[in-house]
C-alpha cells in the first residue's frame, strides 16, 4: 500500500492496564490493583505481533508498577527493537504530586526500567499528560534526573489536561536540557484539535486522522507523535459500571474498531521510535525555541 507521504512519524504506547487509568481512580483503589487480573501482557503480545507484521518500531512508555510485575514482557519489548521509556511508577498525575514526590517517582521508575532492559531510559510521559502551566517545574526535575525528552503536554483545552497556548511541535525546555514533544494536533479555524491518538482516534472517523496527520507532515513539515494504550485493543475487558457516563463513553467508545484502525494507520504512514525521530537517527524536526517553556 502506498504511504501518504515520506515523513517518518513517532508511534508510542502507554503501557498500563485498564483499571489504572485516571478516569477510574475514584472507582478502583490502588490497594486493589494486586487482586485484579491483569490483561496488559496479552494485549502487549497483540501489539508486538501487529508491529512485527507491519515492520515498525515504536516507543513503549511503561509504568514501573507494570514493569516490576511483568519483567519478561518488558524484556520482550526491548528484544523486538522497540524503545523503552518511563510512564512513572503507578499512574499518579503530576498535579497530585509535590516536587520531591515527583522526583522520587521518576528516578525510581527510570532505575527499574534500566535495570530490566540494560538500556538508557531517555524518555518520559506523564500520567494523563498532567504537566500543565502550574507545574512546569516538572520539566526541570526530569532534566535533573537524566531524562533527555518528555512527551507530556497536549496543546489543547481539555477538562483533564492541556496547555492550549503551548507550542504544537517539539521545543526546548529546562534551559535547553530537555526536549518536550507535545502530542500532535491540527489547527482548524484557530483551534488545536488532537490528531495524536487516544480516545480522539476512536471518536473521529479514521479519514479525519489520516487527513490531519498527512496535513501536519506535508503542510507543517513536521513528524507527528501518536499514542494509544494496550487496553484500547481489548474490547473484551471488564466494564467499570460505577464510572460516570462521560468516563465510560471516553474509555469504551469504538474499542472493537481500534485494532483495524491501527493497522490502517500503520499502513498509511511511516512510523518509528520517538528517540530515533526526535533525537537524531531519523530526520530531525525543527525545534520551536521561540515557544520554549521552563
Amino acid at each position: 500500500m502506498k504511504k501518504q507521504n515520506s515523513m517518518c512519524n513517532a508511534m508510542s504506547v502507554d503501557v498500563e492496564d485498564y483499571f489504572q487509568v485516571s478516569a477510574f481512580e475514584k472507582h478502583i483503589d490502588k490497594s486493589d490493583w494486586n487482586s485484579i487480573p491483569c490483561r496488559v501482557e496479552e494485549n502487549i503480545e497483540r501489539i508486538l505481533a501487529l508491529f512485527e507484521q507491519k515492520k515498525i518500531k515504536a516507543t513503549f512508555f511503561t509504568l514501573g508498577w507494570v514493569a516490576e510485575r511483568y519483567t519478561s514482557m518488558v524484556k520482550k519489548i526491548v528484544e523486538h527493537g522497540h524503545e523503552l521509556a518511563s510512564h512513572g511508577w503507578e499512574h499518579i498525575r503530576v498535579t497530585q504530586q509535590d516536587q520531591e514526590a515527583f522526583r522520587q517517582d521518576i528516578i525510581r521508575t527510570r532505575h527499574l526500567l534500566e535495570d530490566l532492559s540494560g538500556k538508557q531510559i531517555k524518555g518520559y510521559r506523564a500520567a494523563s499528560y498532567s504537566i500543565c502551566s502550574e507545574n512546569l517545574w516538572a520539566l526541570d526535575c526530569l532534566a535533573d534526573a537524566g531524562y533527555l525528552y518528555s512527551s507530556s503536554i497536549v496543546p489543547i483545552k481539555h477538562d483533564l489536561y492541556g496547555i492550549p497556548d503551548a507550542p504544537r511541535f517539539a521545543f526546548s525546555s529546562a534551559e535547553d536540557r530537555l526536549l518536550e514533544i507535545p502530542i500532535s494536533t491540527i489547527n482548524v479555524a484557530g483551534k488545536n484539535i488532537n490528531c495524536g491518538g487516544g480516545g480522539w482516534f476512536r471518536l473521529f472517523p479514521y479519514c479525519f486522522s489520516r487527513w490531519a496527520i498527512n496535513s501536519v507532515n506535508v503542510k507543517d513539515q513536521q513528524p507527528c507523535i501518536f499514542y494509544f494504550h494496550p487496553w484500547e485493543v481489548d474490547p473484551e475487558q471488564p466494564r467499570v459500571e460505577s464510572a460516570s457516563r462521560k468516563s465510560k463513553f471516553r474509555h469504551y467508545l469504538n474499542l472493537h474498531k481500534m485494532h483495524d484502525r491501527l493497522a490502517n494507520l500503520l499502513d498509511d504512514f511511516h512510523w518509528g521510535r520517538v528517540d530515533d525521530i526526535f533525537l537524531g537517527k531519523e530526520t530531525k524536526p525543527r525545534i520551536n525555541n521561540t515557544g520554549s517553556h521552563r
